[in-house]
């Protein structure tokens, strides 16, 4: 199987976050299997660059097979497939692009080769410059019911982020934007604990406990967030977004994709922060 960058980087997502936080020594493991003979040591890369690396020289290879389907191994996610199986539905919405499919039939992994591309949503397509036109200026920190102090951050955040944009520092808004929704996502996670953790979404350990909190990734808060009605369809769609986006903090991974964010991708990431904010105050 060839894959395409876009899919590359949606597989590399997955094997480092996404499915669960994989660490230096643990990405080192997880590639062991695939033919890979690395250390763990002074020199080693961003975690970016090293699956990038590693998903490239594989690319079109048998080993690219066994990778994806050791990632998505049924037995890894015993009591939470549906997890497992949107996890295979995001990423087949870029191998679409290269007419494959991932398959999961019970505890087997297939793929499958299909004759064109194929794109399927379940929901009205969203557009940037629609979800632009959005009008949210009567949003309020304070509504949001945070620890007094962390809402004091969170407002200096924001007038940060309208000095950036004044400075056109358009990364800044996008990393300022990402952090703080995530801060704000784990704080309305800390404040109704039982909401989230019985979400069917919610992230679990080999034995089928939920995280706690801190190790909850930005991408499992939002999903979870919107599951309980916290976050409409719009916010979730483009919070995702966001969170791609935020990735690009990482030198190495902004070089080899070439991401050079402009006023409007910073805009779309400030409209994101701030629609949270309001739908979140409304909905919490």
């Amino acid at each position: 199987m060839i894959i395409n960058d876009k899919s590359i980087e949606k597989l590399r997502d997955l094997i480092n976050e996404e499915t669960e936080y994989r660490s230096g020594p643990k990405l080192i493991e997880f590639f062991k299997d695939l033919g890979f003979n690395d250390t763990y040591g002074q020199g080693f890369p961003s975690r970016w660059k090293y699956t990038d690396d590693r998903l490239h020289k594989i690319n079109g290879k048998p080993e690219l097979d066994k990778c994806i389907k050791k990632l998505f191994n049924p037995v890894n996610f015993i009591g939470k497939t549906s997890e497992l199986d949107n996890h295979i539905k995001n990423l087949n919405q870029y191998l679409a692009f290269d007419k494959w499919q991932v398959v999961r039939n019970g505890t087997e992994i297939t793929f499958k080769k299909t004759d064109k591309v194929e794109l399927h949503d379940d929901n009205v397509e969203l557009k940037a410059d629609d979800f632009l036109d959005k009008e949210f200026d009567d949003i309020s920190i304070d509504a949001l019911g945070l620890d007094s102090i962390v809402s004091e951050v969170l407002k200096i955040r924001f007038g940060e982020i309208k000095n950036c944009f004044a400075a056109k520092a358009h990364l800044s808004v996008i990393f300022l934007s990402g952090s703080s929704l995530e801060g704000i996502l784990l704080g309305i996670a800390l404040k109704s604990p039982k909401e989230f953790n019985q979400a069917k979404s919610a992230p679990k350990d080999k034995e089928g406990k939920v995280n706690q909190f801190p190790d909850w990734t930005l991408s499992q808060l939002i999903d979870v967030s919107f599951e309980i009605g916290l976050i409409k369809d719009d916010v979730k769609k483009f919070s995702h977004a966001l969170r791609d986006f935020r990735n690009y903090i990482h030198p190495y991974q902004q070089v080899s994709s070439g991401f050079n964010p402009d006023h409007h991708t910073a805009k779309i990431c400030f409209q994101v922060l701030k629609a949270g904010v309001f739908q979140l105050s409304k909905n919490k």
